[in-house]
């Protein structure tokens, strides 16, 4: 074929297969892998050969910085130790055990391609875990160091390696490895600090999200080639690199750059994970077939794949539980045997390891041998932990995100965020401003406020919330709205670039409509917050957690008026039952500003949180 089509075909195949695996809830690293070993056996078909500058220079990079734009620093920061723990630890304890024992197993090896070959299968990829760990509903500290486990390890794993092949073609001392490590590690940290200032210079003077996006593009390379020149480990350097801009882009990027550059690097990400599987597959039947020209007995290849791929999984599993051992004993806080059994299973190799068997020097002892035990690895891996983590997970009962606690914190973020933008517009407002400018301003941040809090529960009757009526009733609009233009526009009598531009603030107002579900569709978790939630707020410690209503049947004022009410809350000082901020006339906040009674509850069916009026704090 020729190696446009080839480049077409990939890209077909690989969205095709990514999406029915995700339409069958199936492992998608796992489906675009055996489809790959399928395709590798059709004769003159996608035969396309791998080479370490494709993967470590094509593929590595943007990978690792569209993982690493989208971590976040703050968690990283927070599980430091176990990332740590996970990714120079586990790495270096995995090279040692897995060289060894390949060294003993694989007939012809060397000592130093053993530990090459330790190196190679030691980094796990974050992909197969995290899309798994999502899919399942795994706790988001474990997919936090899971996470950051794949970025750091690479690193790590990749100077091991450089030691070995150093080792492969002569001698090679304690001194030197150490040396190796620090000038590596130390480089890659420094030209990824260095190229984030750099760019992030840039990216100030920038409000244009194509050339935001194409500076986005580059930013990769600025950190990885440089820090490739020095010597210096260009995976960890495309890491930092990452992990502060991404951090960062809230204040260095305009919102139009930061959605342009989600869109894209989310684009990015999934077409290159894609591909890299069904590579990876691709590539079983050639080595398959160069192992089998050495006419091997097949003793001499089935049993060190197999015995290679069981100590890789043992020697994880058998880390893991002697580390939390440790830190137990040593009274450090440490993970829970549910939390270490799932991380220690959540082992899966991929396009770290890909890349790497390639970087072994041709005149490797068995380097042929060794490159299909780092596929099986890979494969091993892949289809054991693939099928089995979701099991593992369920049997465990591991608590995942809870969905009602992500929704009362989302409810209390944004309705302090709009208290804080109201603050502002009071200091910012002069006389000189249209009062009708100011209403507008106040009731736009008061609606987003309550739209939030609608969702959280269920209203009179199970009547729709405004929210969802006026999101119901726009987009109609909308419709109609687009459907005008678009008959104007076969008329002719429209300039392309106007009629572009009025589509294109339709398109952006019907984004960005909230997304307010019938009540039928909300949270049946209850809604009960946190602990930690209350902070130290004095008034929500010293309240009770239910008192008697005096009317349960509904809201005091609205019942004696006739008026309706969306939602019901609950005063903790004596019993009033008032309608929230989102009715039309809000008698619980006006209770409060006669009585001064701080805490209420909302009573709606499955919610018990409350709010605190004094400190605009949710516990």
């Amino acid at each position: 074929m020729h190696p446009a089509l080839d480049i077409l075909a990939l890209a077909v195949i690989a969205g095709v297969v990514s999406g029915f695996a995700s339409r069958l809830e199936l492992n998608e690293p796992l489906a675009l892998f055996v489809v790959g070993i399928g395709i590798s056996f059709i004769p003159d078909v996608l035969d396309i050969e791998i080479t370490p500058d494709l993967v470590l220079i094509g593929f590595l990079p943007p990978l690792l910085y569209a993982a690493a734009i989208r971590t976040s620093l703050v968690d990283f920061k927070a599980n430091r130790r176990a990332i740590m723990l996970l990714s120079v630890g586990l790495v270096a304890f995995s090279t040692l055990v897995v060289g060894v024992a390949s060294w003993w197993v694989i007939s012809g090896a060397t000592l130093a391609s053993g530990i090459a070959l330790g190196a190679v299968v030691a980094p796990t990829d974050a992909v197969a875990a995290t899309t798994i760990a999502r899919r399942v509903g795994m706790p988001r500290r474990i997919v936090s160091i899971l996470e950051g486990e794949s970025l750091v390890n690479d690193a790590t794993a990749l100077v091991a390696l450089n030691t070995a092949v150093v080792a492969i073609n002569g001698s090679v001392s304690a001194w030197h490895v150490g040396w190796d490590f620090v000038r590596e590690a130390g480089g890659g940290l420094l030209v990824g600090l260095a190229a984030a200032y750099v760019l992030a210079f840039v990216r100030r003077r920038i409000n244009d999200p194509v050339l935001d996006t194409t500076l986005s593009f580059a930013a990769p390379y600025v950190a990885f080639l440089p820090a490739q020149e020095i010597k210096g480990s260009g995976a960890l350097a495309v890491v930092v690199t990452g992990l502060v801009l991404g951090h960062k882009a809230p204040v260095l990027q305009s919102a139009g750059s930061r959605i342009a550059e989600n869109i894209n690097w989310r684009t990015v990400q999934f077409l290159l994970e894609s591909v890299v599987f069904l590579l990876i597959g691709l590539q079983i039947r050639p080595l398959a077939d160069s192992v089998i020209d050495q006419r091997p007995a097949w003793t001499e290849v089935v049993w060190p794949c197999l015995i290679v791929l069981a100590i890789t999984i043992g020697t994880r599993i058998a880390w893991m539980f002697a580390a939390v051992g440790t830190l137990r004993l040593l009274r450090r806080s440490a993970w829970n045997w549910r939390e270490t059994a799932v991380v220690s299973w959540a082992g899966m190799r991929g396009v770290v390891s890909l890349a790497a068997v390639f970087l072994l020097p041709r005149d490797t002892p068995q380097r042929a041998l060794l490159a299909l035990v780092t596929f099986t690895v890979v494969a091993g891996t892949l289809l054991i932990h693939g099928v089995t983590l979701p099991w593992l997970v369920r049997r465990l009962r591991l608590p995942g995100p809870d969905a009602a606690e992500d929704a009362l914190q989302a409810a209390g973020l944004v309705d302090t965020a709009s208290r804080a933008g109201l603050a502002v517009l009071d200091e910012i407002a002069t006389d000189d401003d249209p009062p009708e400018v100011l209403a507008e301003l106040r009731g736009r941040s008061l609606k987003r406020s309550n739209r939030i809090w609608e969702q959280l529960g269920r209203s009179q009757a199970e009547l729709e919330p405004p929210g969802a009526v006026y999101r119901r009733l726009r987009l109609q609009m909308l419709s109609a709205e687009r459907g005008s233009i678009l008959q104007a526009r076969d008329s002719g009598a429209y300039d392309d670039e106007v009629l572009r531009g009025a589509l294109q603030a339709i398109d952006l107002e019907e984004s960005m409509l909230d997304r307010i579900d019938d009540a039928a569709a909300r949270i049946d978790d209850a809604l009960v917050p946190s602990e930690q939630r209350a902070g130290n707020c004095e008034h929500l410690r010293d309240a009770p957690r239910v008192v008697t209503p005096n009317t349960p049947e509904g809201c005091e004022e609205c019942l004696r008026d006739g008026t309706r009410w969306v939602h019901l809350r609950l005063c903790l000082s004596c019993g009033h039952v008032g309608c929230c901020d989102s009715s039309t006339e809000k008698h619980a906040a006006a209770h409060f500003r006669e009585t001064a009674h701080p805490v209420m509850r909302s009573i709606e069916p499955g919610e018990a949180w409350r709010w605190c009026y004094v400190d605009d704090l949710l516990g």
